[in-house]
């Protein structure tokens, strides 16, 4: 270690010191040089002020809860034009969308720092297999997307990825590995999310090794500082993006730049806007889009009691039944304040009790059968009350939503199997070709349309309208 490196070294220890955080570096003298390194690392990475913020509240019992239920109001939204909703007015919000496009304006965002692990895939969620004929991973299908919303739209798209320490590396190889899926490199932006450390039931930050903290993810809200952090929002500014569509890596029939979501966001002066679907049974777990003092929230599953989930209104439809599908469209300098908070504009920080391996006083390892620690984690829907003129509108569940989580059982590799086949298949049956589906419009056959052919049904429409003659569809029919 290099005299300079030495002494960054020696006042990261006092500044862990005098924030009573000195345990950190417990066994510092007795590690290898890369494992000394290594911990110093992780270490500059904590922000010993906020960590304190947190231990003065959280840690101590406060939660990020809520709050009070007592004045929560269903929050109001743009309803479909099938729906009731008002047809010129989203096609003036597509027209402005449109523009925006065409203007070079937008820039796609995916959060994509998770792993297969529960799907059984040993490697990052966004590399895993999910359609139906050709078994294309999920970057593929939004790498497609993008790739053709550009030439519908005469702009290539900058695309940004927030990848995790434990997938980054992995999921560049995988881009490179497949020559980025035909998009331009220097379009396509990865960057890590930040880490939180884990402490214990008294503000201790947890070491998970002698030459390790016991860091975790700061959750899908730590996406808007990474983006500031990493310096994206710089090359926005500087490439005249100001308008981002967020989305998550495990939904493929998400809409990655969708010019009427665009347009509302637009045309209302948001700063952040947001997709919902009308929840499909009270016990969904999707969140609720409601009103609170004012100021539009969203009500994790988990904290709406349920006696509320379950109000109908008296047509028969969930009171609060505008569930949070995690789609956004966010202005570039509103995700630059939320990443350098100040005052009240400050989004919360959630804890969860967790089991944490961790290390005894002689630094051998503990498997804890109880949680003994709490982890940190932002959420991105915290950042709404803080917008100003947020706008939720309605998708279409069949259009936009059908994420793979679970290896079984909703929202599991089967059921966004099959609801990819009902979408292709209404668009095949919509175009006049021959396909037979059961009740719930589920062929028989296995059908894929790329979205290098359409990226939605009117971009499908249109291509199927040229080709001359038409193709007989069969099991395993593919459209490129």
């Amino acid at each position: 270690m290099s005299d300079g490196a030495a002494a960054d070294g020696a006042a990261l220890v006092r500044a862990f010191e005098a924030a009573g955080q000195g345990q950190v570096f417990a066994f510092l003298g007795g590690l290898a040089p890369g494992d000394r390194r290594h911990l110093l690392g992780q270490a500059a990475e904590i922000d010993l002020a906020e960590v304190a913020r947190l231990n003065a509240g959280l840690a101590a019992g406060a939660t990020a809860g809520p709050g009070g239920d007592s004045d929560l109001k269903p929050a109001p939204f743009e309803r479909l034009p099938a729906g009731g909703g008002d047809r010129a007015a989203w096609e003036r919000a597509r027209a402005a969308g449109e523009a925006a496009l065409r203007a070079g304006r937008v820039a796609a965002f995916t959060v994509a720092g998770g792993q297969g692990t529960r799907l059984g895939y040993d490697g990052p969620k966004g590399a895993f297999p999910v359609t139906p004929v050709r078994g294309k991973p999920l970057f593929e299908v939004f790498a497609h997307k993008i790739l053709a919303a550009g030439r519908c739209w005469g702009r290539p798209f900058h695309w940004f990825i927030m990848t995790s320490h434990q997938n980054h590396a992995a999921t560049e190889a995988f881009f490179s590995e497949r020559s980025w899926f035909g998009l331009d490199p220097a379009r396509v932006h990865f960057f890590r999310q930040g880490r939180m450390p884990a402490v214990d039931f008294n503000g201790r930050i947890l070491l998970e090794a002698p030459g390790a903290v016991a860091l975790s993810p700061d959750g899908h809200g730590g996406s808007l500082r990474a983006l500031e952090r990493s310096g994206a929002l710089d090359l926005m500014a500087a490439e005249g993006v100001d308008t981002i569509s967020y989305f998550q890596v495990d939904n493929p029939l998400v809409h990655c730049t969708d010019p009427a979501f665009i347009g509302w966001h637009l045309l209302r002066g948001s700063e952040m806007s947001s997709k919902m679907v009308p929840k499909a049974y009270p016990e969904e777990k999707l969140g609720h889009f409601c009103i609170r003092e004012g100021r539009l929230v969203v009500i994790e599953y988990s904290d709406l009691p349920i006696e509320l989930q379950r109000l109908r209104e008296p047509d028969g439809s969930l009171r609060f039944g505008a569930g949070s599908v995690a789609i956004h469209v966010l202005d570039r300098d509103f995700v630059r304040r939320m990443a350098r908070p100040s005052g009240e504009r400050m989004m919360p920080f959630h804890r969860a009790e967790k089991k944490i391996p961790t290390i005894d006083g002689s630094g051998r390892p503990l498997r804890p059968d109880r949680a003994n620690g709490i982890k940190f984690e932002l959420f991105v829907f915290d950042a709404l009350p803080f917008a100003r003129n947020p706008v939720v509108i309605e998708a279409r569940r069949a259009d936009d939503f059908s994420p793979v989580k679970n290896a079984e059982g909703v929202d599991s590799p089967r059921t966004c199997r099959e609801d990819q086949l009902r979408k292709f298949a209404r668009w095949l049956k919509g175009a006049g070709a021959a396909l037979e589906t059961d009740g719930t419009g589920l062929p028989g056959l296995s059908v894929e349309v790329s979205p290098l052919f359409g990226f939605d049904e009117a971009s499908f429409a249109e291509g199927w309208a040229k080709l001359d003659p038409k193709p007989a569809v069969a099991d395993g029919f593919y459209l490129e």
